[in-house]
């Protein structure tokens, strides 16, 4: 650690990152423009760098700033938590912020549960939820140094805390109106229709995808989104087919534009848990979230 190292520093690096302004900058922390100005030709000095230069009428992050833009991201919401740490955790006075990572589908199935559940036993917490992908997945152990859970299936983390919330099944999402479907499908039919597939690169997939590789059905993928809720969108009118967790798919199908028929093949079911840092384990506030995303859980599957 350098010697010189000023942490006072933190937020305003912050700051002036985001904002590529010193008078946004100074808004946003409350400071004098002079006071921000100030900040700023100290950490030009400490990183040997301009950090904003200025190109026509605006600023834009130097090489060296832009690297800097996530660490100081990371290194200020882990100085939050830091701070937010307390011996015992009171529901119903805390304002601490929790921060939660999940899909859509999640989001649909348990979101309700959870809001219902934080406005009755938690009022003044605050609960921020952001989406899942493959770069915050695959840098899990990373991720949940400042997030508080990722909300995911089993197939994709291991050495990592976590506990089942839920259990789901899968069904495929065609068209109400596809003249090529009737009440069931088949697997041959599955091999010679368009697909639209979700999470399709590197370690992101769909599990039920995986398996009807496995059984020898290669899919015709014409199209690809990264939220479950988007495939209605992407289907109705046409020939495609997509998979769709079944609770999901029935909340969708309601409106009778699409239709969630069963699977013609023994697709496993999906397992959805929480993870979580083991630095987390004994924390009485999340210890209290995380029963609550449990209790959402149970009444989900009632």
């Amino acid at each position: 650690m350098p010697r010189n190292a000023d942490f006072n520093l933190l937020l305003p690096l912050q700051a002036l990152l985001a904002e590529r302004s010193v008078t946004r900058a100074a808004e946003r922390l409350g400071l004098s423009q002079p006071a921000t100005s100030a900040a700023l030709a100290k950490l030009r000095r400490h990183f040997g760098d301009d950090l904003l230069v200025r190109v026509s009428n605006s600023y834009q992050l130097t090489p060296l700033a832009t690297q800097l833009y996530e660490r100081v991201a990371i290194a200020v919401a882990a100085s939050e938590r830091v701070f937010a740490s307390e011996p015992d955790f009171d529901p119903t006075t805390s304002d601490r912020q929790f921060t939660v990572l999940m899909s859509d589908y999640a989001l649909s199935t348990l979101g309700p549960a959870i809001s219902g559940l934080l406005d009755a036993q938690a009022p003044r917490l605050r609960l921020y939820v952001q989406p899942t992908t493959r770069e915050n997945v695959d840098a899990a152990h990373e991720t949940l140094r400042t997030a508080d859970l990722l909300v995911l299936p089993h197939g994709f983390l291991t050495d990592l805390p976590h506990q089942d919330l839920y259990s789901d099944e899968w069904m495929c999402l065609v068209s109400a109106d596809n003249p090529d479907v009737g009440p069931t499908l088949t697997l041959k039919q599955l091999a010679a229709m368009p697909w639209v597939l979700t999470y399709h690169r590197g370690t992101a997939f769909t599990t039920a995808a995986h398996e009807l590789r496995q059984l020898g059905v290669e899919l015709d993928v014409r199209m690809v989104a990264e939220s479950y809720a988007l495939l209605p969108a992407m289907i109705i009118g046409t020939r495609r087919v997509a998979l769709i967790q079944r609770q999901l798919g029935l909340q969708l199908s309601a409106g009778g534009r699409v239709r969630a028929l069963p699977c013609p093949f023994e697709a496993a079911p999906l397992i959805e848990a929480m993870w979580w840092h083991p630095m987390n384990d004994t924390d009485a506030g999340h210890q209290w979230l995380r029963e609550r995303f449990t209790e959402a859980a149970r009444i989900v599957q009632r």
